[in-house]
């Protein structure tokens, strides 16, 4: 069993900043990539980010330059370092494992950029 805790978040002003933090534990094999998915119209999670073992990285455009990925493979942890925030990055954040015995999900994680 697989279980990702996601932690951070919150209500954050425009051009602010916050940190999602997402920890894997359990009885992982094969783990190739972490990453961070939110809902968009008419697509229940849309890649935000992810970041392989051997560290390659993607970001959607809309958030491109404004948030890094970060990766602890010794932790089996990944973090999202979100700046700039704008009142179009408030979503559900949900972290996302995928390894070779399976594809995981955290909680998720609101983020709420409003003044």
């Amino acid at each position: 069993q697989v279980q990702l805790v996601q932690s951070g978040g919150g209500v954050v002003q425009p051009g602010g900043s916050t940190r999602l933090s997402c920890a894997a534990s359990g009885s992982i094999f094969g783990l190739l990539a972490m990453g961070w998915y939110r809902p968009i119209p008419g697509k229940e999670r849309d890649l935000v980010a992810s970041i392989t073992v051997t560290g390659s990285t993607q970001y959607a455009d809309s958030v491109t330059g404004r948030f890094t990925i970060s990766r602890d493979n010794a932790q089996n942890s990944v973090y999202l370092q979100m700046n700039s925030l704008k009142p179009d990055d408030t979503a559900a954040y949900y972290c996302r494992a995928l390894t070779g015995s399976g594809d995981y999900w955290g909680q998720g994680t609101q983020v709420t950029v409003s003044s």
